[in-house]
């Protein structure tokens, strides 16, 4: 079963191969983007990349995970949806630092949401982000996600427990 490739006007969502995984390593092991994710570890560990890149068929095929690389011309960043059930998936996504303001999270965020609904035939998809990073917000927003709320220190990144703040989206919104 071969993983889809999605394609925006500038952006490649592609499969992660193990040729990524150097790059992958060096962009998520970045402290600005592990800090502000939920399981992204600082710093990133020799042979991480290649263990996540290697679960990525069994994840398509069961389908728990669509995983995507964020691709213009190089890697960039990752995106994928964590399926939970129900037609309900959760969107995750994060860029490397050299990429930020670039809207490359939204154009991405975008696609993946159509692919979502329209190739997976979800019926919601909701993502949410730690409170200090005020820009993952404003992609959700972008997307016309709904603040749907905040669970406060609902999670200990480090020695700090941080709000998630969430948003959602139901097919029948969904391009609005």
């Amino acid at each position: 079963m071969d993983r889809p490739t999605l394609k925006t006007d500038r952006l490649t969502l592609r499969p992660f191969t193990l040729d990524d995984a150097p790059r992958l390593q060096e962009l998520a092991g970045a402290y600005e983007v592990a800090l502000n994710t939920l399981t992204i570890p600082h710093p990133y560990p020799d042979g991480a990349a290649e263990q996540w890149i290697a679960t990525h068929d069994d994840d398509y095929r069961e389908n728990r995970n669509h995983h995507f690389a964020i691709d213009d011309g190089a890697l960039v960043g990752s995106i994928g949806l964590i399926m939970k059930g129900d037609a309900i998936a959760e969107m995750g996504y994060w860029v490397g630092v050299p990429y930020w303001g670039r809207g490359y999270a939204t154009e991405a965020a975008r696609e993946v949401m159509r692919y979502g609904f329209e190739d997976c035939g979800l019926h919601r998809i909701f993502a949410n982000y730690a409170s200090r990073n005020p820009a993952s917000g404003r992609v959700m927003q972008k997307l016309g996600m709904t603040h749907e709320g905040v669970l406060r220190h609902q999670l200990r990144k480090w020695d700090e427990y941080i709000d998630l703040v969430f948003y959602g989206i139901l097919r029948e919104e969904w391009g609005k």
